[in-house]
């Protein structure tokens, strides 16, 4: 552990390291990606979707040893029991800081299968990892505004396009599918703003799970929510990079996903959409109540 180092110096030699590995790892994975275009073989593309996957799954493993090197943060994880590589899963979780994604990472890599991500379509042009996004088929989203689509009513339903095929390229092979149900990470003026009713969390988004259960639910073994808490306050990424990220509190349960949400419209079916949203505010009701019992059980040092 390199904590004798101080915070400045250490945060710009982790960020060093992430650079490092992600261009060591992103030489193979564009290799990889090169051979799927050129080879656009059902045989092909499943061996080199493997490839990638393993590429993917390297990287982390790397960053999770940096960050060992930078901190020995404290984890406490309870429910990765129980989670099976073999299976496709819908993964959810509270939002709170760009730190979340590496948290996830860190917790599930090689136990269950890459998550993916849905992103905002303008990240595909974030330098490098953006295309590293690309080549690992992550759900790019174009997102309209209720004005826009009043004023262009075609482009209704293209998100959900979107999902299923993203969600077609997955149907023969187990995949972890991610969503932050919040939209955005949580701020105390995003929640003011809101006017959220939940303490800890924003307003979950219904829509976005729903798609995917529309495209794949057959597939999808379950549902596991996550819920993150940071006792020291939401981290920035500088937080993790220069080593004062102290302690880290998660709590994952494996849900059965309603048999009844299999398969319908969400955007067409106005009872099941109501129904679902209910599902989800209950969710997150017992997601805020995780939480406030977390913020007793483990206060700030």
């Amino acid at each position: 552990m390199l904590s004798f180092i101080p915070s400045p110096l250490l945060g710009v030699l982790a960020a060093l390291l992430l650079a490092l590995n992600t261009l060591f790892w992103c030489v193979p994975l564009f290799a990889v990606t090169a051979l799927k275009l050129l080879l656009p073989f059902r045989a092909t593309k499943g061996v080199l979707n493997r490839a990638a996957s393993f590429i993917a799954e390297g990287w982390i493993s790397c960053n999770k040893l940096w960050m060992r090197l930078v901190r020995d943060t404290r984890w406490d994880v309870d429910g990765l029991a129980g989670l099976d590589y073999q299976h496709s899963y819908l993964v959810t979780s509270n939002h709170q800081s760009w730190v979340d994604i590496l948290v996830l990472q860190h917790l599930f890599n090689r136990r269950i299968r890459l998550l993916r991500f849905f992103l905002k379509q303008e990240l595909i042009w974030v330098p490098v990892i953006g295309l590293c996004w690309w080549a690992l088929d992550f759900p790019f989203m174009k997102r309209y505004s209720k004005a826009y689509l009043a004023k262009h009513p075609e482009k209704k339903g293209k998100d959900l396009e979107t999902t299923r095929r993203t969600c077609a390229k997955f149907r023969d092979n187990p995949v972890g599918i991610f969503n932050f149900l919040e939209g955005t990470r949580f701020t105390r003026a995003k929640h003011d703003q809101q006017d959220s009713p939940f303490q800890y969390l924003l307003k979950p988004k219904a829509g976005g799970i729903a798609f995917v259960l529309d495209a794949m639910g057959e597939q999808l073994h379950s549902l596991v929510n996550v819920t993150i808490h940071y006792p020291d306050g939401n981290p920035n990424f500088w937080t993790l990079l220069a080593g004062r990220l102290r302690q880290v509190v998660v709590r994952i349960e494996k849900l059965d996903i309603p048999r009844e949400f299999i398969g319908r419209n969400y955007d067409q079916d106005e009872q099941y959409r109501l129904a679902f949203q209910q599902w989800v505010n209950r969710l997150w009701e017992t997601k805020d109540a995780q939480l406030a019992k977390l913020h007793q059980q483990f206060p700030p040092a």
